[in-house]
């Protein structure tokens, strides 16, 4: 691979209760268990963190693609959901839906944008064939 750009970050503490720092410092988080897996949710979680930037890249996508097709999105976003569970086999396992509105594009047009940019995604590229990832065009 031809790299055009590396980010690093450092966890300390103790993983999900501790803290994460990227190495420019633009990102700096105190982390906690979500009180949905018995943790006190008062800091950010991996899960919030993959949710944002498998949205923002994914968006990033869409827009790179509907250049290429000389289309206009005007107001698009894309929304991130990350869930965690059991994977039955003693770890956990994770599945994603990303929520897509892309106004004043016809469906079908919508459609196809999406399922390119799913094609050119490093975010789509790293997780297909090894979670779930479902992506629904909103209103």
């Amino acid at each position: 691979m031809d790299v055009l750009y590396t980010a690093e970050a450092l966890s300390t503490g103790e993983g999900r209760n501790g803290r994460v720092r990227s190495t420019d410092g633009r990102v700096d988080l105190d982390m906690a268990i979500p009180t949905g897996m018995g943790g006190s949710g008062l800091g950010s979680n991996p899960e919030q963190l993959f949710a944002a930037g498998y949205a923002a890249c994914f968006h990033s996508a869409l827009h790179a693609v509907a250049r290429t097709q000389k289309v206009k999105l005007v107001d698009s976003t894309v929304g991130g959901r990350v869930d965690i569970g059991p994977n039955g086999q003693g770890g956990f396992q994770l599945a994603v839906l990303l929520e897509v509105s892309l106004p004043e594009i016809e469906p079908e047009q919508a459609q196809a944008l999406v399922d390119a940019a799913h094609q050119v995604c490093p975010y789509s590229n790293a997780t297909r064939g090894n979670i779930d990832v479902t992506i629904e065009l909103t209103d």
